[in-house]
């Protein structure tokens, strides 16, 4: 049991079961081809419940996002000596899980043609490219997370682990919400570790990691979780 080890295990689960149900419904010939939006935005509600419940099970706090742990350890309720080892635990084990994923679905990689749907298996893609609006997306949606998250916790009792299922609903009614203009990282290492991932991996016939976009699913959900947990202590 150990920090470190929690967070990794948590956070590899997510992306695992994350970029799964994407891999699942985008590449070609997968039996879940065409699944659709629905499917998904379930899926991913369902990570982040897997996730949760395994990374506090294994002695982790269930943050599995970089922004969640910053913005705990900026207004005092999670202990800031921990904050580089949950983050390099989210990054390891996001990573790990997004090899996994390749690993699992490789022969559908080379079954799919399009580009930019291998690199959606791995990371995020706004609809409409628009720096400012995209940004505001992962700000607000990570708002949401954030404080829909704190407003989970008990008053009598510090913010240390996030519920399992009640932020897996919120994060799939997120999803469902806000996730058509960027894809709704809300979540730097889910976003930056797979896209990483994506760049280092033999992926056939890949295209380039759209770089010049990776910084907004890593500052907007900062940004938007600091502001959450902000106005959450201000009510």
């Amino acid at each position: 049991m150990s920090p470190f080890i929690g967070e990794f295990i948590g956070t590899a689960l997510l992306i695992v079961l994350g970029d799964g149900v994407v891999a699942n419904v985008l590449l070609n010939k997968s039996k879940g081809q065409n699944g659709g939006w629905i499917v998904i935005t379930f899926g991913w509600g369902m990570a982040v419940f897997m996730g949760v419940y395994a990374a506090t099970k294994f002695g982790g706090g269930g943050h599995l996002n970089p922004a969640v742990t910053i913005a705990l350890a900026a207004f005092g309720d999670f202990d800031s000596s921990l904050l580089i080892t949950y983050i390099a635990a989210q990054f390891a084990g996001a990573f790990t899980g997004a090899v996994i994923v390749w690993l699992a679905y490789k022969q559908h990689f080379t079954a799919t043609e399009d580009k930019d749907l291998k690199l959606a298996v791995f990371c995020n893609a706004p609809a409409i490219r628009s720096t400012g609006h995209n940004l505001l997306t992962e700000i607000i949606g990570t708002f949401v997370l954030m404080f829909g998250a704190l407003a989970m916790t008990p008053s009598t009792a510090p913010f240390i682990t996030m519920d399992a299922l009640p932020v897996g609903l919120l994060v799939l009614g997120i999803g469902l919400s806000l996730g058509g203009p960027t894809g709704y990282a809300i979540n730097p290492a889910r976003d930056l570790a797979p896209r990483i991932a994506h760049f280092i991996l033999p992926v056939s016939g890949k295209r380039d990691s759209d770089w010049g976009y990776s910084w907004i699913p890593v500052v907007g959900p900062i940004i938007g979780a600091l502001i959450a947990a902000l106005v959450f202590k201000q009510l």
